[in-house]
């Protein structure tokens, strides 16, 4: 689908706060209130505009101990790359996870309460799923930048 400079627009202010109104959103851009509807349903029909979701401070929910955790797979064939990545879907503590290139295969970002916490979901959930050769954690010690909003 091809983005006109008032989709961009309009993209960019749903992804600054998707909670204002159409009547906002149609002053912001000039445009009628059904001119608004009608292209972010196109985006939305388009797939475009994938989802709508409420951001979460993780410092309030007691989850913003952060690891990046690197894993090494034993054997890459199709079947245990599908099985890891199958196991890894139910693990509630990984937020993220990114098959890659390089000297690990996979990239997990891991939101826990603390080091005891990280430690327990190694010990009880990660390291029991078969065919991971190694990992490596690397614990986040601040946030630089984190945005979801994906520039276009």
């Amino acid at each position: 689908m091809e983005l006109d400079t008032t989709d961009i627009k309009l993209v960019h202010l749903l992804q600054e706060d998707c909670k204002k109104t159409t009547k906002q959103y149609a002053d912001s851009l000039q445009l009628s209130k059904t001119a608004v509807y009608e292209r972010i349903r196109r985006l939305e029909r388009n797939g475009v505009i994938t989802q709508y979701v409420a951001l979460v401070d993780k410092e309030k929910v007691r989850r913003d101990f952060m690891v990046l955790c690197q894993i090494r797979l034993v054997q890459h064939t199709k079947e245990n790359v599908l099985k890891f990545e199958r196991e890894i879907l139910k693990l509630e503590e990984v937020s993220e996870c990114f098959h890659v290139g390089g000297d690990y295969d996979y990239i997990l970002k891991i939101h826990v309460e603390d080091m005891k916490s990280y430690r327990e979901f190694m010990l009880t959930k990660l390291t029991t799923i078969n065919n991971i050769g190694n990992t490596q954690s690397s614990f986040v010690i601040n946030e630089v930048k984190n945005s979801p909003a994906v520039h276009i």
